[in-house]
């Protein structure tokens, strides 16, 4: 069973929560990448928070991995966080 939600407000965080998902489906990353039509490393760019991705290939994992992403007022976040989006 997958759980609900993971709040993501990084790279890196977002990556983390597609590797939980990817991870509670069984799938490898190699399986995750036949099924969106990108390369492992890209994957694994992807759940490490590294690189740019391209919106298209984000949706392609976010499909490939049954979610949808939800645009919502940030909570109560931390200075890290934010540092963490700007670089």
């Amino acid at each position: 069973m997958v759980s609900s939600s993971l709040l993501a407000r990084t790279p890196k965080q977002l990556g983390e929560a597609l590797r939980r998902y990817r991870l509670q489906l069984g799938f490898t990353q190699t399986l995750l990448a036949r099924r969106t039509g990108v390369r492992q490393a890209t994957i694994s760019q992807i759940e490490t928070g590294q690189g740019a991705t391209r919106i298209e290939t984000l949706c392609a994992v976010l499909a490939a991995l049954d979610l949808e992403l939800t645009v919502a007022p940030r909570s109560q976040g931390s200075d890290e966080d934010i540092e963490d989006l700007i670089g």
